[in-house]
């Protein structure tokens, strides 16, 4: 069974998150190289994680959680009515 996601994030958004997400994983990478402790190395875990995730829903245009949620931003709403 296929599924076809919807766009759900504005363009601006996406490069935002795409942005800032790779700023954060990178961030992340380059902080576990000098982890002194395992509480560092999970927050810098997790950072990278969502950076990551910035990146692949920016980069996909859907927000599972948006869709969730039911959020649709209004410039979306007007080109698909």
């Amino acid at each position: 069974m296929t599924t076809r996601w919807s766009t759900n994030i504005t363009p601006a958004e996406r490069a935002a998150r795409i942005v800032i997400g790779g700023l954060g994983a990178l961030t992340g990478i380059v902080l576990l190289t000098g982890a002194t402790s395992a509480l560092a190395v999970v927050l810098e875990l997790v950072l990278v994680v969502a950076g990551l995730d910035l990146v692949v829903t920016g980069a996909l245009g859907h927000c599972p959680l948006y869709a969730r949620l039911g959020h649709v931003p209004a410039s979306l709403k007007e080109k698909t009515s």
